[in-house]
């Protein structure tokens, strides 16, 4: 989709609706010939119509990062949610818990054991009606214990009363040049470890959960039951360095105006500066990036600098300066971001508008 359409006001997402399709049943078409579930992390999205499109290409059920995020998904009907991160249980969080796991599986991380028994002490009588999984650092060095500590973490929630299904992991330092291999591979021996760890305690492990998009598609044995890839969707500028997505997996780009244009003159460089900015690409740059994005029809463009709501783009010596008024797409770094800086979505296909999606999930950050 090279064209924007006429009736688009920048700067506004686009979603290509043929590249999102295609990404989608790429990723679950690879699960299944692998016997692993899909479980995509929709925190990427925030969007009810591409949870279901994830669900009706087979996913399992879906990964969220807040209580509030699965609210709005189990409003839609979904009924297997796992919430990916370690939570402090209060009174008041335990009774949203409660309310989700009337309505189906909730699943949520743990990583200690006093978040398992503050978690347990405020379930009550119903904290088995929560599954929860030990989280493992497997390299990133974020939220998760060790593989040998797991079995105590283990322990205390079962103590607790809570429901104990396994492990998992987040290899986010695969975000990196040069890591995903090494991440996949440290991710699947760290779950392996703790897997055996929570087994020789006498657990029953049913889920090793594991995943991110930049080692999702690597293939290889894995102990792995389920993966939870969020960004694949859309793909972004941070995948195209990673070299995890090509040009051509890009579903999600943001349109935007040329507003200022300035010829090399008195020792300055060839740019311009677009009506798109931090407010709604976000602003996110891993020190290994390129730039603040990336345009696909001048992949050697370089966005140069953010402000709220401008991106000043290098141009390259072998494209043409665009005029003034001249509508250009652009990828965000971090397509996660993007997506939580607006309502809503410009839903395109063959450069024609076909729908519009809201956000629905944005702002549910607890």
């Amino acid at each position: 989709m090279n064209v924007i359409p006429a009736e688009v006001v920048t700067p506004a997402v686009l979603i290509d609706a043929d590249v999102l399709d295609r990404n989608i049943e790429r990723m679950a078409s690879s699960m299944l010939s692998r016997g692993l579930r899909l479980r995509p992390h929709v925190k990427t999205h925030k969007t009810l119509e591409i949870a279901r499109k994830q669900l009706a290409a087979g996913a399992e059920g879906i990964t969220v990062a807040t209580i509030g995020e699965a609210e709005v998904f189990a409003a839609d009907g979904v009924r297997d949610i796992f919430i990916a991160y370690p939570l402090w249980v209060d009174a008041p969080r335990a009774e949203r818990l409660r309310a989700l796991a009337a309505s189906g599986r909730i699943a949520v991380g743990v990583d200690s054991a006093e978040s398992a028994t503050a978690m347990g002490h405020q379930m009550g009588a119903d904290a088995g009606r929560i599954e929860v999984l030990v989280e493992i650092d497997s390299g990133h060095h974020r939220s998760g214990v060790l593989p040998g500590e797991a079995a105590d973490v283990a322990r205390a929630a079962a103590g607790a009363g809570l429901t104990v299904a396994g492990v998992f992991t987040f290899p986010g330092h695969s975000y990196k040049p040069g890591m995903p291999t090494g991440a996949a591979s440290n991710e699947n021996d760290a779950l392996g470890r703790a897997a055996t760890a929570l087994t020789e305690a006498g657990f029953e492990v049913t889920t090793i959960s594991g995943g991110s998009t930049p080692t999702a598609l690597i293939a290889g044995e894995t102990v792995a039951t389920e993966l939870r890839p969020g960004v694949y969707v859309f793909g972004d500028a941070q995948q195209l360095e990673l070299e995890r997505c090509t040009w051509e997996d890009i579903a999600l780009t943001v349109a935007a105006t040329v507003v200022s244009r300035h010829e090399a003159t008195g020792g300055n460089v060839r740019r311009v500066v677009v009506d798109a900015g931090s407010k709604i690409l976000g602003s996110d740059r891993p020190d290994w990036a390129a730039g603040y994005a990336r345009l696909p029809e001048y992949p050697e463009a370089k966005v140069t600098a953010l402000s709220e709501h401008h991106a000043t783009v290098v141009w390259p010596d072998s494209a043409e300066l665009p005029a003034l008024g001249t509508r250009l797409r652009v990828i965000p770094n971090h397509v996660c971001l993007a997506m939580n800086l607006v309502d809503e979505v410009t839903v395109v296909r063959n450069g024609t508008v076909v729908d519009t999606w809201s956000v629905a999930a944005r702002g549910r950050n607890n």
